[in-house]
């Protein structure tokens, strides 16, 4: 369970460092998503509820889709979400993907909601980078 939280404030810490990208409670404290231009892109819940922490994000790209999907337990994220391509992901589970990977699933369902100008600044950053 400690492995499963500090993967979920690893996530949530990438998350909450790509541009102009926040952090709301919608449904109380318990409910943490992050938004970019008033969007979701990522639900990540609670870290520290009764059930091990876990993830949604939105994936359009197939073969992400599919490699998120192939994780332990993972599912499409239920309310409909599923349908546009949400994937829900436990981070507690044996054989759950690393932060790397699951921070590459977060930055692919950022692009996926974010404004052009956003991407933009992303790709300059990550340019000045490497």
């Amino acid at each position: 369970m400690k492995a499963a939280v500090r993967k979920w404030e690893a996530v949530r810490e990438f998350a909450l460092g790509l541009p102009e990208a926040v952090e709301e409670h919608p449904w109380g404290p318990d409910s943490c998503v992050v938004k970019i231009n008033k969007k979701i892109f990522l639900f990540l819940g609670s870290a520290d509820g009764p059930e091990p922490p876990g993830l949604s994000v939105k994936l359009k790209d197939e073969a992400l889709h599919g490699h998120a999907m192939t994780a332990p337990g993972a599912a499409p994220t239920g309310y409909g979400l599923g349908r546009s391509g949400w994937v829900t992901v436990p981070l507690g589970e044996k054989g759950s993907p690393d932060a790397e990977v699951v921070c590459e699933w977060v930055e692919e369902s950022y692009r996926t909601v974010a404004l052009k100008r956003h991407v933009k600044a992303l790709d300059d950053r990550s340019a000045g980078e490497g």
